[in-house]
């Protein structure tokens, strides 16, 4: 059974930092591109970051030169670090793992931002 578990969200003021985490299993981890998207109420879901199985990342643009993706390959983790945290970046976060027509998503963590 293929889960993706989502953790490190919570409540952080402007400009403070999150580190999220993503822990896959039931998927063959390095075949597959791994990504964070993020809805906030009212909007879109969107693609924040992604970094594909060979290490090529890519950032929607609020996000470049504050937000930074990885991953472990040991472990089967992608991480989201999040600096210098704004009130817009407030909005559900959600893991996503894909390769060609599969495509898999985590449950969401809430990610507050608010002084």
């Amino acid at each position: 059974q293929v889960q993706l578990v989502e953790s490190g969200g919570g409540l952080v003021q402007p400009g403070g930092s999150l580190r999220l985490s993503c822990a896959a299993s039931g998927i063959i981890f390095s075949m597959y591109t791994m990504g964070w998207y993020r809805q906030a109420p009212g909007k879109q879901r969107e693609l924040v970051a992604a970094i594909t199985s060979g290490g090529t990342t890519n950032y929607v643009g609020s996000a470049q030169g504050r937000f930074t993706i990885s991953r472990d390959s040991a472990k089967n983790t992608v991480y989201l670090q999040m600096n210098s945290l704004k009130p817009e970046d407030t909005a559900v976060y959600y893991c996503n793992a894909k390769r060609q027509w599969n495509a898999y998503w985590g449950q969401g963590t809430q990610v507050t931002v608010s002084s």
